[in-house]
């Protein structure tokens, strides 16, 4: 069940229509048989109250009723598509708008029914307002990381990840990340080999990561004690840093650093100084024709080998990929 909320992005509903339709009908036609005692997936797209909706490019979208807890049934699929937000504040909007108030609070009784719940983009912070993610792994658009990161401090944020799993609720980035989080609940409910077989036919790449989308920009904190520890990081990017040497710049306790870089980007001090070394190789590969071996040392990588390691996981991609055309 698609439950639509006003600013819906259009791209969601629709990868999500596609990725479930094309998987009925490779199902219904033998191209992916289905696990024993399985059925293919019937889908339904509603509103709160049964009315049409507008999309985030001012469309009117009809559905076919309105949200009923009654009829929802164990087994059952509850996704939020996501509405596009540029910003803290849209998001702050958003929270407070009726709708997704009433949202919020009917989501946590969906659960106790145990229906598996879903929600893309800024609609996972809907998701989060609910309380149901709290302990509990997620992710949310890239650039909106800080924003989520500081609003519910009690949801162990996973910013680079694509698709969250977190069994009965599943997280997925920005909008056409839909699509990455529509295959993920088909592999749950019809096997991963139907997944596949659905994203060959639509062209859909498998797409772990959202890091290779992040710009750091977006990324940056208000907080002066973690500008202060960013600026150390860029000044002595070529060499190896401490914890405690991170600690003593923002003049906190490692302890405290590390639940304030978690509570504003929502990962660890190591995993924030491995982005701003990655974001300055980013940098070195497009500007410059200096070797992948150079580029790793320059930004504190002896090990030429981790460093493509490690680019490769906060890029989704190699290097090589990344050099400027010659």
């Amino acid at each position: 069940m698609h439950l639509l909320l006003e600013g819906v992005a259009d791209s969601s509903l629709g990868v999500a229509l596609d990725v479930v339709s094309t998987a009925s009908f490779l199902a219904e036609a033998g191209l992916a048989p289905l696990p024993r005692g399985t059925k293919a997936l019937l889908q339904r797209v509603v509103s709160l109250d049964g009315q049409p909706v507008r999309s985030s490019a001012g469309r009117t979208i009809a559905v076919e009723g309105a949200f009923s807890l009654r009829g929802l049934r164990k087994g059952d699929v509850v996704i939020l598509p996501g509405m596009f937000s540029a910003s803290g504040r849209t998001v702050g909007q958003l929270l407070a708008r009726e709708d997704a108030r009433r949202a919020a609070g009917l989501l946590p009784e969906a659960a106790a029914k145990g229906v598996m719940l879903a929600a893309s983009c800024s609609a996972t912070f809907v998701l989060a307002a609910s309380g149901l993610l709290d302990g509990l792994p997620a992710t949310t658009t890239w650039w909106l990381v800080p924003e989520f990161a500081q609003r519910f401090p009690r949801v162990s944020l996973s910013a680079d990840r694509m698709v969250v799993d977190a069994g009965d609720i599943l997280t997925a980035g920005s909008a056409l990340a839909h699509a990455d989080l529509m295959l993920a609940i088909v592999a749950r409910r019809l096997g991963p080999s139907v997944a596949h077989l659905v994203a060959r036919y639509l062209v859909l790449d498998e797409r772990p990561s959202q890091a290779r989308y992040m710009v750091a920009e977006h990324l940056r904190v208000s907080d002066p004690a973690l500008q202060a520890v960013e600026r150390f990081i860029l000044q002595n990017v070529g060499r190896q840093l401490s914890l405690d040497e991170l600690s003593r710049v923002a003049a906190l306790s490692p302890r405290t650093l590390a639940r304030r870089v978690h509570a504003s980007l929502g990962m660890t001090p190591h995993e924030f100084v491995q982005r701003i070394r990655v974001s300055r190789a980013v940098h070195l590969l497009e500007t410059t024709r200096v070797s992948v071996e150079d580029i790793a040392a320059r930004v504190g990588y002896a090990d030429a080998a981790a460093f493509r390691r490690i680019f490769r996981r906060f890029t989704g991609e190699s290097p090589r990929r990344r050099r400027a055309p010659a």
